[in-house]
């Protein structure tokens, strides 16, 4: 196995990222179904397609993908996921090192929106890849129609790159095997003590 892909867990303060398994199916389920009205956009199973969707999570694993559970730490449940996705290599090097990778598959159940677990989240992937992984950029996208997910990221202090026609296949009802436009946002590695340093301010801003 290439060594990036055993990533470790990530905990902070409230959240802790945590290997994805089959042991998080009741706890997603339950979470999964919270108001899912901000899921429009987003790949988020019913309950009963949990297991499944974890299942083609791991099957994802074949392409690249790491999937993260995301357990809140004042409860101990997992209330959403999230993964490493798209990793790019540099070319013409003996081993497989990493230069890219993207931070997406992310959902989270509607009490755990909106308290900052979504930043401290980001905040772990972010450092993981760029002080561990060493890359030079992390990826992030998102439907170009959703705007609650765009005012998200425009709050981790993320840079907006524009949008991309028909980039990505659209999880909205309906659209099965139809493209999405994609808004795009990054981090470079010359970016990323600023981008650190305004996610810690946030999270010491909720944390009191």
């Amino acid at each position: 196995m290439v060594p990036w892909f055993r990533v470790p867990t990530l905990e902070g303060s409230l959240v802790r990222l945590e290997p994805l398994s089959f042991a998080h199916v009741q706890d997603l389920a339950v979470a999964a179904e919270e108001d899912r009205s901000s899921y429009r956009f987003t790949l988020v199973p019913r309950a009963d397609e949990v297991e499944s969707y974890i299942a083609a999570q791991f099957e994802r694993a074949e392409q690249g993908l790491v999937p993260f559970a995301q357990v809140r730490l004042a409860d101990g449940h997992a209330v959403g996921c999230t993964a490493y996705w798209d990793p790019r290599y540099w070319p013409g090097r003996e081993r497989m090192d990493l230069r890219a990778v993207e931070i997406g598959f992310t959902w989270l159940a509607a009490s755990a929106q909106g308290s900052a677990i979504n930043a401290e989240a980001k905040l772990l992937l972010l450092r993981h890849a760029f002080e561990s992984l060493r890359v030079a950029r992390v990826d992030l996208k998102t439907d170009a129609r959703n705007e609650r997910s765009r005012r998200a990221l425009d709050a981790l202090g993320v840079r907006f790159e524009g949008i991309l026609r028909n980039w990505s296949m659209s999880w909205a009802p309906g659209e099965q095997n139809r493209l999405r436009d994609s808004a795009m946002y990054s981090v470079i590695a010359s970016e990323w003590a600023s981008c650190q340093a305004h996610l810690l301010e946030r999270l010491r801003r909720v944390n009191g």
